[in-house]
């Protein structure tokens, strides 16, 4: 069989994980293979799944050929393979699994000028992360990893927050305005 194209894509520890696989035709057997080892299988004769090795009691394989793993975890990180067959011919599709590290939590900047405070948010992470801020007296949401806010309208009593959210993940940080006044 023809190797063929190898889609990397990432997962984050902690997370449950599953490949994205979109298989339209009728599937009738289904093996998926980590680094060349069987981790699951579905028999469509017998009607059944099997999981093996260290992945079997964190997997979970679904009839449309998906494989989710639960709680990812850095050795889950590997070469994959998704082997199935419809009533014609076997195809296979071929994955590269990174596993970064859990989300950090977010690091909070303020400071002040002339006319403006300006909050700014941190976090040290191996992708690009989705920043939001959220302040307690506004139900509004900024999508910006900065905030910077008219001095007139700074409410001191306030709370800002950072969320910082890659793939299902969210870790946030909260900071009090006053914090922000030397």
């Amino acid at each position: 069989i023809a190797h063929g194209y190898q889609k990397e894509i990432l997962g984050i520890m902690g997370e449950n994980f599953t490949f994205p696989v979109q298989i339209d035709q009728k599937i009738e057997d289904i093996v998926w293979k980590k680094n060349r080892h069987k981790v699951a299988e579905w028999d469509d004769q017998t009607k059944t799944t099997h999981y093996y090795g260290r992945l079997s009691s964190r997997s979970v394989l679904m009839k449309n050929g998906s494989l989710t793993i639960v709680n990812l975890e850095k050795d889950d990180a590997d070469l994959y393979e998704l082997v199935y067959w419809d009533s014609v011919k076997e195809h296979s599709l071929n994955f590269k699994l990174v596993v970064l590290d859990s989300l950090p939590k977010p690091k909070i900047n303020c400071s002040t000028s002339d006319d403006e405070l300006l909050l700014n948010c941190t976090a040290d992470f191996q992708a690009s992360l989705n920043y939001t801020w959220k302040l307690s007296n506004n139900p509004r949401r900024y999508q910006n990893q900065e905030l910077s806010i008219p001095l007139k309208n700074v409410d001191i009593t306030t709370n800002a927050t950072c969320i910082i959210k890659y793939s299902q993940t969210e870790r946030s940080s909260e900071i009090s305005l006053i914090q922000c006044f030397p």
